[in-house]
């Protein structure tokens, strides 16, 4: 053979060899993350040729599949698409999924691993295939009155979560305003500007308000205040005076601030009385004894500064790491530059409920092949199981005892429920960069025992009553959260 020839055939070696290594490196290497683009136009006519599984509520499934025309044959369908949007988020053709939808979306298509059987049998049999199941903790009722709450609250924004402080399950997470997740489920050109007519919405109601968006908690944060200055011994005594006056000035500056009621109510009370009219001088002189670091150490301890995973990722409550002795301070009033979520200030008012012992927050139960078989179960863990006490039993207790006498005798008697022992905690927050001209958030949390003495339910109620057709004055917490509270706690208590 010539030279000319053997180069040429050498060349068309190489180009065949690159070839083959190209093919086999698209299908053996490339071949998960091509399958799984989303670009991928087979990949989603294939996974929307049959039903998906469905997300369950007290036995029920909330979610469902209808036959549709187009390549797509199924699309995604919600039962009380707003009052659980929160939780299952949607499943959209052209959008994707998200939160529940998202998280266990191999489940709910069947694509999951651990179904590799079901869908060998379904093909071997000629059976159309379907999705795996995902059982909730959330309870039907408790979500029920929680939506119901809010959207009572004409032009009100607000969330509401519920949880089982036991063992740490969810048991309602309502936002509102809200959206149905039906609407924009499918392809359709329709369907794609209803979707982005929702994401374009002032009033936000494709935002998760529960887990993804962050406020100033206002005077519930004093109820970890309390915890703080009492695990710390900065205060020792609930019932002695505290020396606190009111107005009480910010250490280091000239500063004075207020409380909401007569400030004679709250000249130099113990903190039990400061709880009870939700004295503000009380709770900013107890944050400055504690100091910031121990502020902030107990904050952490109930999930402060740390993404919570339900499994939907929840947005890090903020308890800020460099801090001077004024804002510290402010900071026992669920001030200054403190935020959180309304899952936060759930889970702050369920470990005190708990007797200090905090569980992580969890909203689903198990996880279901499409032959009713157990493929995941998820059992109840403390949120740091190395040190389970966020704070003492005794520091609990006493906490309890000041919440308690708020409800009996002080400013949460809206969350007062007949023969049952309930513990609250209202608050009002300045927030914005004037507060003179922002309306303040409104919050409430609180718990109800049962004749045991342990919790079954503690609740955080978070409402901003910006659009609301109501007078500043009649913005509290108690007014506005209390009734909601209530509601919650009666439907989980009836169960």
């Amino acid at each position: 053979m010539n030279r000319p020839l053997r180069r040429i055939a050498v060349f068309c070696g190489v180009l065949v060899l690159a070839l083959l290594v190209r093919v086999t490196w698209v299908q053996f290497v490339q071949s998960d993350s091509l399958a799984n683009d989303t670009n991928n136009r087979r990949v989603k006519i294939e996974a929307y040729s049959y039903p998906r599984g469905n997300i369950i509520v007290g036995g029920n499934p909330i979610t469902g599949s209808v036959a549709t025309k187009g390549d797509y044959k199924y699309k995604r369908t919600f039962k009380d698409g707003p009052m659980y949007a929160p939780i299952t988020g949607y499943a959209s053709q052209s959008q994707g999924p998200n939160f529940l939808e998202g998280v266990y979306e191999k489940v709910l298509n069947g694509k999951d691993s651990r179904l590799f059987f079901n869908r060998a049998q379904d093909i071997l049999t000629g059976k159309k295939p379907r999705g795996g199941d995902v059982i909730t903790t959330i309870d039907e009722k408790a979500q029920k009155a929680a939506y119901q709450g809010l959207t009572s609250l004409k032009g009100a924004k607000g969330a509401v979560v519920a949880i089982d402080p036991r063992s740490g399950k969810i048991l309602a997470m309502a936002s509102s305003p809200s959206y149905d997740p039906s609407v924009f489920a499918g392809n359709t050109t329709a369907e794609s500007e209803k979707f982005l007519a929702l994401d374009k919405d002032k009033s936000k109601p494709m935002s998760n308000r529960a887990l993804r968006e962050t406020y100033a908690p206002g005077s519930t944060f004093k109820i970890l205040t309390a915890a703080a200055a009492l695990e710390s011994g900065a205060v020792t005594d609930i019932n002695a005076p505290s020396g606190a006056p009111a107005p009480y000035t910010l250490p280091q500056t000239h500063t004075q601030v207020g409380n909401d009621v007569d400030n004679s109510l709250c000249d130099k009370v113990s903190m039990k009385t400061g709880m009870q009219w939700s004295c503000n001088n009380v709770f900013l002189d107890a944050a400055h004894k504690v100091g910031t670091d121990k502020m902030r150490e107990t904050a952490e301890k109930f999930g402060f500064n740390k993404e919570q995973f339900t499994p939907v990722r929840s947005a890090e409550s903020l308890y800020p790491a460099k801090l001077d002795q004024p804002q510290t301070a402010l900071t026992g009033m669920g001030q200054g530059s403190l935020t959180s979520t309304p899952l936060q200030m759930a889970m702050v008012t369920a470990g005190l409920a708990n007797n200090g012992k905090l569980m992580k927050p969890y909203m689903v139960e198990e996880l279901r092949g499409p032959d009713l078989s157990a493929i995941e179960k998820f059992e109840p863990t403390p949120l740091n199981p190395k040190d389970p006490q966020a704070v003492s039993e005794g520091t609990a207790k006493k906490v309890q005892e000041m919440m308690e006498y708020t409800v009996s005798d002080g400013t949460a008697k809206k969350a007062k429920i007949d023969g049952v022992t309930v513990g609250g905690k209202t608050g009002t927050a300045q927030h914005g960069a004037d507060v003179k001209d922002e309306r303040p958030y409104a919050w409430f949390v609180s718990y109800a025992k049962d004749k045991d003495g342990g919790s079954p339910v503690a609740v955080a109620v978070f409402v901003d009553p910006k659009d609301m057709d109501i007078p500043r004055s009649e913005i509290m917490g108690g007014a506005l959260g209390g009734p909601i509270a209530k509601s919650v706690m009666e439907a989980v208590l009836k169960k």
